[in-house]
């Protein structure tokens, strides 16, 4: 059995006692596994307000995410995506690599509604290409979200 790398976002589950499967898909796309649902894939994304805070929005990866449904959660009258260049220095991950969990602050973060109803979800565990599949209800617990409607 391969030996699963222990990224910071792993860590943190463990320490949390919170029960996750973690997979490296580097070999194979999401589109080479017909059992997996796409649904099942979220994406995290960071948006800076109007105040210059940072926020974090968790949703399906086959969704968009709607900015001003996002400013309503966050209380800002505009967001606006966080430039790429800008992901490393303030949550510690790259582009494609970006976990909601264990970035250098825990920003305010929000979950689309739809997913927290749902039995299970797959976020980046912390590497590109590297997933970690749990519950709606461990990850709110773990990065502190809300779950409000965020999609278009």
């Amino acid at each position: 059995m391969a030996k699963t790398t222990k990224t910071n976002a792993l860590r943190i589950l463990d320490k949390n006692k919170i029960s996750y499967e973690a997979k490296d898909s580097s070999h194979m796309g999401y589109s080479d596994n017909p059992d997996l649902d796409a649904s099942l894939i979220h994406k995290t994304l960071v948006a800076r307000g109007g105040s210059n805070e940072l926020y974090v929005f968790i949703i399906p990866l086959n969704k968009e995410l709607d900015l001003k449904k996002a400013a309503t959660a966050a209380q800002e009258k505009k967001i606006l995506m966080l430039p790429e260049k800008e992901l490393l220095p303030n949550t510690g991950y790259i582009k494609g690599g970006c976990s909601p969990i264990g970035m250098k602050k825990l920003y305010k973060t929000f979950l689309e509604l739809s997913s927290s109803k749902m039995e299970q979800l797959i976020v980046s565990g912390g590497k590109v290409k590297f997933r970690v599949k749990l519950q709606p209800n461990d990850l709110m617990q773990v990065v502190n979200a809300e779950s409000v409607d965020l999609i278009k």
